[in-house]
């Protein structure tokens, strides 16, 4: 019987360390955000049901601060969680807004502010993600914007709905969607500096590593 290699019994899998993580709790709660978006949207669509799917949708907002609270507090920050936090946070506002939009809670000029500008950065970071291995950090005001905005959406819907203290709810929930529009598209210019520093940057160069047919980072 021949002896094992010392080295591989002790060398952790390197999805268990540093950046490379997959299983950590800030990707795990964005995970669930977005499993919970079904749950929201068949709640706020049925009559009677609003205020609870309002609450749901507040409960998955909500994860969007915390995952991000406990990644940087916990050093768990991950490169899956880099792309799946976002992206998350794109599918269930958009799922939000959408769905609203359709009970007439939300106005589609509002919604569109809101939407065009996502499609637009996420198809700039797929197309930069598939044609060099790159992508841009999310901005720490584009995380308030979209915090703001998972706020004020669900707040100017549960004014329309005619929930208690209705009126309050509508008029705060316009005043910070202001804001957070602002910050959005402040974000997005910031985000329009980083890509053009990107593509003048020179191309990532790839090795290949021993034994396998991946590609890293030189």
């Amino acid at each position: 019987m021949s002896e094992a290699d010392p080295g591989a019994s002790t060398a952790p899998a390197s999805s268990d360390l540093g950046p490379n993580r997959v299983l950590t709790i800030p990707n795990l709660l964005s995970l669930l955000r977005m499993l919970f978006i079904p749950v929201f949207v068949v709640l706020l669509l049925h009559h009677g049901t609003e205020l609870a799917g309002l609450l749901v949708l507040g409960g998955v907002m909500a994860t969007d601060w915390v995952d991000g609270y406990i990644a940087r507090r916990t050093n768990s920050v991950s490169e899956l969680g880099k792309i799946l936090d976002p992206a998350s946070d794109r599918l269930a506002i958009a799922a939000a807004i959408v769905t609203l939009v359709v009970r007439g809670a939300f106005p589609l000029w509002a919604a569109l502010l809101i939407l065009v500008r996502d499609v637009g950065v996420v198809i700039v970071g797929a197309a930069l993600l598939g044609s060099k291995a790159r992508r841009i950090d999310v901005r720490y005001i584009g995380k308030v914007g979209t915090f703001v905005l998972m706020c004020t959406v669900p707040m100017i819907a549960w004014g329309t709905f005619r929930l208690p203290l209705a009126s309050t709810m509508t008029a705060i929930g316009w005043v910070f969607f202001a804001v957070g529009i602002v910050e959005y598209y402040a974000a997005t210019a910031l985000y329009v500096g980083d890509i053009k520093a990107l593509l003048r940057a020179p191309p990532v160069a790839t090795s290949r590593t021993p034994g396998g047919p991946g590609t890293r980072p030189a």
